[in-house]
């Protein structure tokens, strides 16, 4: 499975938005400066942004992004809200914002890796739909690694209202699905979607 591996402070000043959450990704960027420099940017390209804000978040390429979008579509939901909520409820995300890792690079080789269990059985997909009520957790053996004590019992990166953290039991869980306004990230999906939709 392809990953992204472009320089991600780079591209976080690319798109104007922190993306790996790191303290310093934004340091030599004007926050005060519209992206790319003052250009006068079209309507196309600030819709082209927005997308690949969206996949720079969730660290997924075109070909996923695209099912991810045609799924969406079937919902009865708005296109976009159904985009970010599938992408939020990602395994990997959600290792993420529990907090076992400090990336979404770092969540996702967590997964692969076998470190993590949804509901007591392992699952090494980095893409596989956490449902409401699933909780995830460390593996035993995992739970010994300096690494991973530390970024779970270290600062809470993320406080988002739909996941419950058990700081005893290495675990996580989602108790219900999130709300757009409640989504740590700054983008207009709505202009990703009119991308698509042309």
């Amino acid at each position: 499975m392809a990953t992204r591996r472009e320089p991600r402070f780079k591209l976080s000043r690319h798109l104007g938005v922190n993306i790996c959450g790191h303290p310093k990704a934004l340091k030599r960027v004007d926050t005060k400066k519209p992206v790319r420099g003052g250009q006068k940017v079209s309507e196309y390209g600030l819709q082209l942004l927005e997308k690949q804000k969206i996949k720079a978040y969730y660290g997924i390429m075109e070909r996923q992004f695209a099912r991810y979008f045609d799924s969406s579509r079937k919902s009865s939901e708005m296109t976009g809200v159904a985009l970010l909520k599938a992408l939020e409820c990602r395994l990997d995300n959600l290792v993420y914002r529990i907090g076992f890792a400090r990336s979404i690079r770092q969540a996702r080789q967590l997964v692969t890796h076998g470190h993590i269990l949804v509901n007591g059985a392992k699952v090494d997909i980095p893409s596989y739909g956490v449902q409401v009520n699933q909780v995830i957790s460390l593996k035993e053996k995992s739970r010994t690694n300096q690494v991973l004590q530390d970024n779970f019992q270290g600062v809470v990166s993320f406080n988002v209202p739909y996941i419950e953290k058990n700081k005893d039991q290495f675990s996580g869980k989602l108790i219900r699905e999130p709300q757009r306004d409640e989504l740590p990230i700054d983008v207009n999906e709505i202009l990703a979607v009119e991308l698509y939709s042309k």
